[in-house]
């Protein structure tokens, strides 16, 4: 007799003892915000996240991102690769830097950030990480 699947398991859920990423959603309107927000200089690009909520670098991130007028959702499972927390230097904002990942969704989405910021790429200007 055999003991079948475990009745307790949902199918697709992560093992037990392994959370679920979190969900965030971050809709970014103004050409300025997303200057400030978009993160070039990781390997696949990235986006900060403002959240008081506490997090760990390589915490996993499901970010739903919507950028500008455009109606397109982009979905990122992303990792956490910056911090700034409360009371940070220089008044930064508090957040997180998620790290797009190294599939279509992570190259999509930095393909239109950067098509949307164009020349400001190379803008001097402060952002909220560096």
């Amino acid at each position: 007799m055999s003991a079948g699947p475990d009745p307790h398991t949902v199918p697709g859920a992560p093992p037990p003892g392994l959370a679920r990423p979190t969900v965030l959603s971050l809709a970014i309107r103004e050409k300025a915000a997303l200057y400030a927000a978009y993160m070039p200089f990781l390997k696949n690009g990235g986006i900060f996240v403002p959240t008081q909520k506490a997090y760990k670098v390589g915490d996993e991130i499901y970010l739903i991102l919507t950028l500008m007028d455009d109606g397109t959702k982009y979905p990122i499972a992303g990792k956490v690769v910056w911090i700034t927390p409360a009371g940070a230097h220089n008044n930064k904002a508090q957040g997180i830097g998620v790290h797009f990942p190294d599939d279509e969704t992570g190259q999509r989405t930095r393909a239109r950030i950067e098509e949307i910021l164009g020349a400001a790429l190379r803008s001097s200007r402060a952002t909220h990480t560096l």
